[in-house]
C-alpha cells in the first residue's frame, strides 16, 4: 500500500524552481532516503510534503487522501509529521513540556506510555526531563525533536538532516534510533547528506540533483552504483 505518493511536484520561490516536477512514493512500513548535495531541493520537497511550502503544480497524496489545500497542522494531525532541519525545539520549555507539545492534539490514555517509550529510546532525555531545551547539547536537542514528533503517533515520520552538525558518535546513535523507530512500523522519509549512512539504513533511495530525481532504486543497489559512489561517497569510479 502506498502511504505517500508524489506526482509532478514543483516548488517555486518567486521565479526559482527549487523542485522541478518530481515523482516519489513510499509504501507503508518503508524507510526511504532522499540524498543529494546542498541546494538539490531535498528540504524543499519535505517542506512541500508537510505543507510548509507551496506545491504547485503537482499532487501529493497521503494515506489515500489528496493533500491539496490541506494546511500543515491538519497534515500533522493526520499522521504526516516532520522533524525539521535545525531541530526546532522550544528552547525556553523543558524537555517534558516539549514532549507535551508533541501530543497537544491528543486526548487519549496512551500519552503517558508514549512518553515512557520516548524516554526508553532516549534515556538522556529522561535524565534531563526538567531541563530547558535550550541548554541541551545538539545531539540531545535532536533526540528531543524526534521524541516530540513521536508523541503525535506519526504514520509517516519525515526527518530533514537529523545528523547535521552532530559529533560522529551522536550522529550514529540518532540514525540507529531512526532504524529502530521504523522497525516498530513507522514509515520514514529521511533526508540526509550522509549518503552512505542513509543508504545503509534505508530500504529504497532517491538521488536528487538540481531539483530533479536523477536516480532511484533499492538502497543496496544505489550503494553499489558507481555514479553514487563517485558523487556522494567520495570514491573514484573504477
Amino acid at each position: 500500500m502506498k502511504l505517500l505518493e508524489i506526482r509532478g511536484l514543483e516548488v517555486r520561490y518567486g521565479g526559482i524552481r527549487a523542485v522541478k516536477g518530481i515523482d516519489l512514493e513510499i509504501a507503508a512500513g518503508e524507510l526511504v532516503c532522499l540524498i543529494g548535495a546542498n541546494g538539490a531541493g531535498k528540504s524543499s520537497t519535505l517542506r512541500a510534503v508537510s505543507g510548509l511550502a507551496p506545491a504547485a503544480p503537482g499532487s501529493i497524496r497521503f494515506d489515500g487522501r489528496d493533500l491539496a489545500g490541506v494546511p500543515a497542522f491538519a497534515r500533522a494531525r493526520a499522521g504526516l509529521v516532520m522533524v525539521p532541519e535545525g531541530r526546532g525545539v522550544f528552547a525556553q520549555l523543558s524537555v517534558e513540556e516539549n514532549l507535551a507539545m508533541g501530543a497537544y492534539a491528543r486526548s487519549d490514555a496512551g500519552v503517558t506510555s508514549d512518553r515512557a517509550r520516548v524516554f526508553e529510546l532516549f534515556p538522556r532525555l529522561a535524565e534531563r526531563c526538567r531541563q530547558t531545551a535550550g541548554t541541551l547539547s545538539g545531539g540531545e536537542q535532536q533526540m528531543l525533536a524526534i521524541g516530540r514528533a513521536l508523541m503525535s503517533r506519526p504514520k509517516l515520520l519525515a526527518l530533514d538532516e537529523p545528523s547535521m552538525g552532530l559529533a560522529p558518535i551522536a550522529a550514529q546513535r540518532i540514525l540507529q534510533v531512526i532504524r529502530d523507530i521504523n522497525r516498530t512500523g513507522v514509515t520514514v522519509l529521511l533526508v540526509e547528506q550522509n549518503a552512505r549512512s542513509a543508504l545503509a539504513l534505508a530500504h529504497r533511495g532517491y538521488v536528487m540533483e538540481s531539483g530533479e530525481i536523477t536516480l532511484s532504486g533499492e538502497a543496496r543497489e544505489l550503494l553499489a552504483d558507481p555514479r553514487v559512489r563517485e558523487a556522494y561517497l567520495g570514491e573514484a569510479a573504477g
